[in-house]
């Protein structure tokens, strides 16, 4: 199976990818161990991933309301 190919309307990582990786940084976070400079780099991560997810919900959403 292929990923499809990103375009304006499709996130560059599928959702999977994304809610995987937002827990990696979620659990980097938690654990206070990283310096500011860092944190707020994996805060911004996470943020990024989180609106993709966000994408991906709400393209599935807009295809359950369409069909």
């Amino acid at each position: 199976m292929t990923e499809p190919v990103a375009s304006p309307a499709t996130p560059e990582m599928s959702y999977e990818q994304a809610r995987a990786e937002l827990a990696e940084v979620v659990a980097a976070l938690e654990s206070g161990g990283a310096p500011l400079t860092e944190s707020v780099n994996l805060w911004r991560r996470g943020e990024h991933l989180a609106d993709i997810c966000q994408q991906w919900l709400d393209g599935a959403k807009a295809a359950l309301e369409t069909a």
